[in-house]
């Protein structure tokens, strides 16, 4: 009877071990895992959901998360969207903990470049947010006339004016780094 207990008892030590073992190794692939995943993973799997993005110039937006890209996302805002290049936001709120990855090739070439380049065909009236450092940020409304490989020019008007050559107030030249936000009308509305 009391080899029987023995027995049983280092059987159950053995068991515990084991578990224990598996335990740590789940663990430990979880770690390893979770530190494969990049921030614009766990944006795509934010998709649909309502976010505050905060930037470093001190702004923040809130709206629903309808893209996240290979350099930055949009939010749709009531009226608006806002495209954020990654480099500009200082935190995130309301991310989920699901990550996916981006699968199309294509849509990892695409960057803040080629976005850009559709507003400036689209002739979209925008409000362009520049950060300063510790100004802030300076904002510029206008439409975009063309897009070079890190910067763009924008043909400054008054808000809600047309760009025509008389309403031009000056080109501004900004460089994709100093990019905080851009926002535009919705054009679904």
């Amino acid at each position: 009877m009391r080899w029987d207990a023995l027995f049983d008892d280092m059987e159950a030590q053995l068991a515990a071990e084991d578990r224990l073992g598996l335990d740590a190794e789940v663990a430990e692939r979880a770690r390893t895992e979770l530190a494969g995943i990049e921030l614009k993973d766990r944006l795509r799997g934010a998709l649909g959901m309502r976010i505050v993005v905060q930037l470093f110039s001190g702004a923040s937006f809130e709206g629903t998360l309808s893209h996240a890209g290979s350099e930055g996302l949009v939010l749709n805002e009531e009226l608006h969207q806002v495209l954020i290049p990654y480099a500009g936001v200082a935190r995130y709120t309301g991310l989920g903990r699901l990550a996916v990855g981006e699968k199309s090739k294509v849509r990892q070439k695409l960057g803040l470049a080629s976005a850009l380049r559709g507003l400036a065909r689209d002739r979209s009236s925008l409000t362009v947010f520049v950060a300063g450092g510790l100004a802030g940020e300076t904002r510029l409304n206008g439409v975009i006339d063309r897009v070079g490989r890190d910067y763009l020019d924008l043909a400054v008007t008054e808000p809600g004016e047309a760009r025509r050559a008389g309403n031009v107030r000056e080109i501004a030249t900004v460089p994709f780094a100093a990019l905080a936000a851009i926002r535009s009308f919705r054009s679904e509305l």
